[in-house]
């Protein structure tokens, strides 16, 4: 099969790549500029919100998979969520349209619903409605925290550790986490185009292991070989008043819209097993492999 992916040179993009050429499928990739070449894939170079920078390279493929995603926005540079989540969603939904193909899969986000409070979430349930209205074969995937090699978050916390045995944790840290490796998410996308009942479905994608943030941070130093960080308290009220002024600094680790969705939690029920038909990796295992424990 033949699939058009944007997004596909990211984080997540990387294992969803690999893990579609291993199974023979042949992949044309949205990218900014042209990279090394690879057997199997054909570069386009384009921008996702720009759809005529893109729209005709779609022809001859048999499914699209969007995968363009942002956590935190930077205005100043043109990354929104407007921009990143609804904008190209649209375009890629109208490239899909015009091109005659009838299978699209969307990642989008655990947490994402029509009431969500922040608005990285609420963009996603927008991008997910286009979705749902188009008219095409689609699976929509919700991943939670997903972590491998090149993550931000684990690998940020884990680069935190290295300069110092002191964590910081806001609240009572007892908000839970169920990460789920980006193999694992990329093993869904490409059952996805292989199982018929995943079209017109959403799937809640987790890991595992189910951890509040304190044994998270536990887990990681574990995961390096050191032992459990300082772990002092940071005054919920405190950081909701700090956040806000300090967020707009590129270099400030966390938003407001981040703090809301970590402490909303980010926990699921496994049901999607039932359809893939596979386990999650563990997650101690899975980060030891890369922090160096």
């Amino acid at each position: 099969m033949k699939i058009f992916i944007s997004g596909g040179t990211g984080f997540v993009g990387g294992h969803v790549t690999r893990e579609l050429l291993s199974r023979g499928h042949e992949l044309c990739l949205l990218v900014h500029r042209r990279s090394p070449a690879v057997e199997g894939v054909e570069q386009i170079e384009g921008d996702v919100t720009r759809l005529e920078s893109f729209q005709s390279s779609l022809q001859g493929c048999q499914a699209v998979i969007n995968l363009v995603g942002i956590i935190r926005e930077l205005p100043s540079k043109g990354i929104t969520f407007e921009r990143l989540h609804m904008l190209a969603t649209a375009n890629m939904l109208a490239a899909t349209q015009a091109a005659g193909i009838r299978r699209y899969l969307q990642m989008s986000a655990l947490g994402t619903r029509p009431d969500a409070r922040s608005n990285y979430h609420i963009s996603k349930y927008r991008a997910e409605e286009l979705v749902r209205a188009a008219h095409l074969d689609w699976t929509i995937l919700r991943p939670s925290l997903i972590y491998g090699p090149k993550d931000a978050f684990i690998n940020m916390l884990a680069g935190q550790l290295r300069h110092a045995p002191i964590m910081p944790v806001m609240g009572n840290g007892r908000y839970r986490l169920q990460p789920i490796h980006a193999d694992d998410v990329a093993r869904c996308f490409a059952l996805s185009l292989e199982k018929p009942e995943t079209v017109g479905q959403c799937f809640e994608l987790c890991g595992s292991d189910r951890l509040s943030y304190v044994d998270l941070l536990d887990a990681i130093a574990a995961a390096m070989g050191k032992p459990a960080p300082l772990k002092p308290h940071a005054p919920l009220g405190l950081m909701k008043l700090i956040i806000p002024v300090m967020q707009h600094l590129p270099q400030f680790p966390i938003t407001s819209d981040q703090l809301q969705m970590l402490l909303e939690e980010n926990i699921c029920d496994g049901c999607w097993q039932k359809t893939f038909g596979f386990k999650p990796r563990d997650f101690r295992e899975g980060i030891r492999e890369y922090l160096g424990g």
